[in-house]
C-alpha cells in the first residue's frame, strides 16, 4: 500500500515537471510575443515624430505658408 503511494507520488512529480517546463515555455513566447508587439508599435511612432515635422515643413515650403 505505502509503496503504491510513493509510486503514484512519484508519477505525479515527474508529470508536474513536465507541466512546469511547459507553463515557462508557453510564459516566454508570450513575453517575446508582447515585446515584439510593443517594438512594431512604438518604433514607427518614434520614427513619425521625425518625418511628421520634415513633412509640414517641406509642404510649407512648397506653398509658401
Amino acid at each position: 500500500m505505502e509503496q503504491e503511494i510513493l509510486n503514484r507520488l512519484a508519477a505525479q512529480e515527474e508529470l508536474l515537471q513536465k507541466v512546469y517546463v511547459s507553463s515557462e515555455k508557453t510564459r516566454k513566447y508570450f513575453m517575446w510575443t508582447l515585446i515584439s508587439s510593443i517594438v512594431l508599435f512604438v518604433v514607427p511612432l518614434i520614427g513619425l515624430l521625425f518625418a511628421i515635422p520634415a513633412m509640414l515643413s517641406s509642404l510649407g515650403t512648397a506653398y509658401g505658408m
